[in-house]
């Protein structure tokens, strides 16, 4: 039996088939008056009807918004005519699949379309000797062919067990110093696109949060909290909306306070342009990759 074909690696490609079909599932249901909730908690209970665990809540980003945007739990949010990223993670016992689409309703399909070209590109490139840094070029190539820019402060990344983001990070332009790619490696691309500066900063709306350290806190309301926390999502993100115990927001501010936990703001580009986002999970091979999230 080779090394690729050991339960890790069965675990991964199972996070991936059922993160591909839930993926498509949802991003059939994305459309102009729809609920950003609904269709959120909607793909999250499919994942687990399926047989996985949402490996992060479903990130559902707006026109300029790039990342970590979820739901709130009164969120009251439908799509307008919009540029609307779905970015779904997976996990079956802590092995990871993490994938992303951009469903268009503003009317710039070109957008969505390049970083889509983008990911193709990339994935064309990946095996075993490869320096991430050659995977960014192909990205920035392809992006910058359709006249727009790689967003560069964002990047992919390695997938670990209960880790979203591991080591190699995997640029989304040329970088002369990247990391040579193993047979074995699980990681996810992921170009953006934008037709802004191709810089994203921190918003001030946060939704999402990870475990950063365990401690023991007095407050009750903290403590169901962790509790949950820690028995549930351990080391993985997870949503103010998940958690069972009343006035999770404070709960979760105290923790922040703490250093328990720590948020994920909302990154955007600047106000008025777009972003598009792609994204596919690989195990690298040595001639080439396996992609885990394709359409079956």
């Amino acid at each position: 039996m080779s090394a690729l074909d050991d339960e890790k690696y069965e675990k991964h490609r199972e996070a991936g088939e059922i993160l591909a079909e839930v993926r498509d599932e949802a991003a059939e249901k994305v459309e102009v008056g729809a609920s950003h909730l609904e269709i959120a908690e909607w793909a999250e209970d499919r994942i687990r009807e399926l047989g996985g665990e949402p490996a992060f809540p479903v990130n559902i980003s707006i026109d300029e918004e790039a990342a970590h945007a979820t739901p709130s739990v009164d969120d009251e949010s439908t799509f307008g005519e919009e540029m609307v990223n779905l970015d779904i993670g997976v996990h079956v016992d802590g092995w990871l699949a993490d994938t992303a689409v951009t469903v268009d309703l503003s009317g710039n399909p070109e957008l969505a379309e390049a970083s889509e070209q983008a990911l193709e590109a990339a994935l064309d490139v990946v095996e075993a000797g490869v320096s991430t840094g050659d995977i960014g070029a192909e990205v920035e190539d392809v992006i910058e062919g359709y006249g727009f820019n790689p967003v560069v402060n964002l990047t992919g990344h390695g997938l670990g067990h209960w880790e979203q983001h591991t080591s190699p990070n995997i640029p989304n332009r040329a970088v002369s110093q990247g990391a040579t790619l193993e047979a074995g490696d699980v990681v996810a691309i992921e170009p953006f696109a934008t037709d802004g500066s191709g810089k994203v900063k921190e918003g001030s709306e946060e939704e999402i949060y990870a475990l950063e350290r365990e401690a023991s806190v007095r407050n009750r309301q903290a403590r169901q909290a962790l509790e949950q926390i820690v028995d549930e999502f351990k080391t993985l993100p997870f949503a103010t909306r998940w958690l069972e115990t009343s006035r999770a927001e404070m709960a979760l501010r105290r923790l922040e306070q703490n250093g328990v936990v720590h948020g994920y703001p909302v990154l955007k580009e600047q106000e008025g342009y777009l972003v598009s986002q792609k994204e596919h999970t690989v195990i690298v091979t040595e001639d080439g990759c396996e992609v885990t999230t394709r359409s079956r």
